[in-house]
């Protein structure tokens, strides 16, 4: 199955003398983006009028039934995939082509099994052809940030599962990317583990300032990483709503999940979504 808007041979998204789109401090916009993939068999519209804003420094998680074409949201701001219809832009640049500046990780870490936690994170200086000092330097830090101090040798068959994801976040790191794009990280851990996932990355996202979207299926997730949850729809998704998230700055697990306002945001989303599956 194929994308009706072909991908274009460009390199790394727009020009750099491009005219500015948007607005200064929105970092990532879909304006009203559709995607339909086409093929022998059958048509989908996978995505219909999207319109979504992010600004610089903010969480963003995007929640929706399966199907829904949330990773699809986020191959087109790296430029994976283009726009049947609408215009994204990121930087305020049109993504015309796969983008350099954002970093991905994935629901698995998909780290080389014979290169060390360490090796795996340099893999991306290698490839970025990064000043290797300047790199060396930047790995170190990331692995201190998010605790593998003691582990950076390891092979991945020595790390645990939730290990191996903070390898893949500071991999994704460590280019200092304007946006990071994360596409259901933690579904494959366990449930302590992932609690335990969730705390850290919250603590990485306030040190770095980093850009953050985050596709998610656990709506405590969302609401408790995150500044504001982006509701989808059922296929053709499209927003239909978004909820900012009233909680303080520094979250404690335990306690954020009592608070009031994490209820607040939580029930309004699972109405939503419910909403969504008795109109299918």
């Amino acid at each position: 199955m194929s994308v009706s808007a072909h991908r274009t041979p460009a390199a790394s998204g727009s020009p750099a003398d491009a005219e500015p789109l948007g607005r200064a401090g929105i970092v990532a916009e879909f304006h009203d983006v559709s995607v339909r993939f086409s093929s022998k068999k059958r048509d989908v519209l996978a995505l219909r009028n999207v319109g979504l804003e992010v600004e610089h420094g903010e969480f963003v998680s995007i929640v929706g039934p399966s199907g829904c074409g949330k990773s699809t949201l986020l191959k087109l701001l790296a430029g994976l995939l283009l726009p049947t219809d609408g215009r994204v832009v990121l930087r305020r640049q049109r993504v015309v082509g796969p983008r350099s500046d954002i970093g991905y990780v994935f629901q698995r870490a998909a780290l080389l099994e014979w290169r060390t936690a360490r090796g795996n994170i340099l893999l991306q200086a290698e490839m970025r052809r990064m000043d290797s000092a300047r790199a060396a330097r930047r790995a170190d830090e990331l692995i201190e940030m998010v605790g593998l101090a003691g582990f950076q040798d390891a092979l991945p068959h020595e790390l645990s599962g939730g290990m191996q994801q903070r390898v893949a976040l500071c991999r994704a790191l460590l280019h200092n990317p304007s946006v990071l794009l994360m596409d259901e990280p933690f579904g494959a851990l366990d449930a302590l583990t992932r609690e335990q996932m969730n705390v850290e990355l919250h603590r990485v996202w306030k040190q770095t300032g980093t850009t953050v979207l985050l596709v998610t299926h656990s709506i405590a997730e969302a609401v408790y990483l995150s500044n504001r949850v982006a509701v989808m729809t059922a296929r053709p998704g499209t927003v239909a709503a978004e909820i900012t998230v009233h909680l303080p700055a520094e979250r404690d697990y335990a306690a954020t999940m009592t608070q009031p306002q994490f209820t607040a945001a939580a029930g309004r989303i699972r109405e939503l979504l419910g909403a969504e599956s008795h109109a299918e």
